[in-house]
């Protein structure tokens, strides 16, 4: 099988700075970390790097780095880092990232933002000059905000939107597994009704803590490709952060296989297009090889 990753991290506390990182985290994920995460049976591998959120100031500099590790990772695009509601410093950031090579996108991480970010004035006024610099927005979002996503993508129509870890659903643990909510399922549809939207499978290993079986995540795999088609849908590895294991002191070299395998498995039983799922729909979504 060939696969992009359409959701690859990379840092390093040494060049870049990181007010986030802790615990297992707080080490350097880069070129030779990754060369030990790969996926054997696959025949051709690369992927798309997403900012890692390191501080604001360093942006630009997350996209040189990792332009400088492109050749050792297999990264064909960057997500770089962005805020969008800045007014004229949005308009100039974009402007310094198209002069940057690599760029496919930016992702101004709004997980942690107050809601209804995404629907101020401020905000769209970015989407729209991201839009007309030819670039894609990758939303970070949690569940309950899903709803701020489709709002932009009815008010930006011409920017295409990915839609990272499904929205970071509620799905419980191996041992307690939950169900995808009718909130969840609801919202998710009508973002799907967005032609311009895509989803990425990716990120739910980290929202269970690291300790998932297959089989309960499958229901919000199928949920997904119910509201998008097997044409919108992109596989992700999230590594490093969804191959912390259930110990939080325990990171697992074997998570992103996993989860390629997990999702590969699910695309061949439900006679999706796998290729697609794990290569194409990426490729064609951030206009890569």
């Amino acid at each position: 099988m060939r696969l992009l990753d359409s959701h690859l991290h990379l840092w390093d506390p040494s060049r870049l700075d990181y007010e986030w990182l802790a615990g297992p985290l707080a080490h350097r994920f880069a070129a030779e970390e990754l060369a030990h995460a790969g996926v054997d049976d696959a025949e051709r591998t690369a992927a798309i790097f997403v900012q890692a959120e390191c501080v604001e100031s360093q942006f630009l500099n997350e996209v040189r780095w990792v332009s400088e590790t492109a050749a050792r990772t297999g990264v064909l695009g960057i997500v770089a880092g962005a805020r969008l509601d800045r007014g004229e410093r949005t308009t100039a950031h974009l402007a310094a990232l198209a002069g940057l090579d690599g760029v496919v996108g930016v992702r101004h991480n709004l997980q942690d933002e107050p809601d209804a970010t995404a629907r101020s004035d401020a905000f769209r006024t970015g989407a729209a000059a991201l839009a007309a610099h030819g670039l894609r927005f990758d939303a970070c979002v949690r569940a309950h905000q899903l709803s701020d996503v489709s709002d932009l993508a009815a008010a930006v129509p011409a920017l295409p939107i990915v839609l990272d870890h499904l929205g970071k659903p509620a799905i419980g643990t191996a041992a307690d597994p939950l169900r995808p909510s009718p909130a969840w399922l609801r919202d998710l549809r009508a973002l799907a009704a967005h032609p311009q939207v895509s989803v990425k499978l990716s990120g739910l290993p980290a929202e269970t803590g690291g300790a998932w079986s297959p089989a309960q995540v499958i229901p919000f795999l199928d949920a997904a490709a119910e509201a998008f088609g097997s044409g919108r849908l992109l596989w992700g590895g999230d590594w490093p952060v969804s191959a912390l294991a259930g110990d939080p002191q325990e990171y697992r070299r074997e998570s992103r296989a996993l989860w390629a395998r997990t999702v590969t498995d699910w695309a061949i039983a439900r006679g999706l297009d796998a290729d697609a799922i794990l290569w194409g729909n990426a490729a064609r979504f951030y206009g890569v090889a």
